[in-house]
């Protein structure tokens, strides 16, 4: 592993037109991005998945600035996921996007549901069985909720972009969420749902991730995150 220093000259060469240091960056580097495309994994080929990294990798070289006061690596972490996730998206699964979109529909209603006639909320298992789908199926269709409820159309995600953005409401006259009033709301929350917000905005965790780190299911993540960002937009929009 290269070191700070190491690979602060590295970027500095490297952006001055020096190949053979950019090389190296990248190649010191693979363990970096292969860590992020793992959990992508199953949602497209993996050498895509790499040459999508690899990409976000090279982006995050071109815009770092030594002044941000941060390891390059915490900086390049969610320029990588932020790409690979922008393609997902907008681009290279639009068909699986969509059928994943609807599925994330379909569990929601059916969750609804089941909760109104006063049973338990179902666990993936019982809505793979429901919904005659494999679990891993419904699990990509409802981390796929977080686009849904993307309370921004143009910003992507974990790529760099502030909450405050992704929430911003339709009518507010500044160009960003004012950061007193972002923390503010943040710091209102219950205690498990700042958790959620800040493992998933702050730690670029999946949904997976923070359900087995707060020991719920991921459809109660999903529904808790839904809600959380619906309150914010509304309390913006007031």
């Amino acid at each position: 592993m290269l070191t700070h220093e190491e690979t602060i000259e590295l970027l500095i060469a490297a952006r001055s037109g020096d190949e053979n240091a950019k090389e190296k960056l990248i190649r010191e580097n693979i363990p970096l991005i292969k860590s992020i495309v793992k959990r992508f994994r199953g949602r497209l080929e993996y050498d895509d998945l790499m040459q999508l990294g690899a990409m976000g990798f090279v982006k995050a070289m071109s815009n770092f600035d030594e002044s941000f006061g941060v390891r390059f690596s915490t900086y390049a972490v969610p320029m990588i996921s932020g790409e690979i996730k922008r393609f997902l998206r907008d681009d290279g699964a639009v068909k699986v996007s969509r059928w994943a979109k609807t599925l994330a529909t379909r569990i929601s209603r059916y969750i609804d549901g089941e909760l109104k006639a006063g049973r338990a909320e179902p666990t993936v298992d019982e809505l793979a069985k429901h919904f005659e789908t494999e679990p891993q199926d419904i699990v990509f269709a409802l981390d796929t909720t977080h686009y849904l409820v993307s309370l921004s159309d143009t910003a992507g995600d974990d790529d760099g972009t502030p909450l405050g953005d992704r929430i911003q409401g339709d009518g507010s006259p500044d160009e960003n969420l004012d950061e007193f009033m972002l923390k503010e709301m943040i710091a209102s929350l219950p205690e498990r749902e700042k958790k959620i917000i800040i493992l998933r905005y702050f730690r670029d965790k999946t949904q997976s991730e923070v359900a087995r780190e707060l020991g719920v299911s991921q459809v109660q993540v999903s529904r808790l995150e839904a809600k959380i960002l619906k309150k914010f937009k509304d309390d913006i929009g007031e």
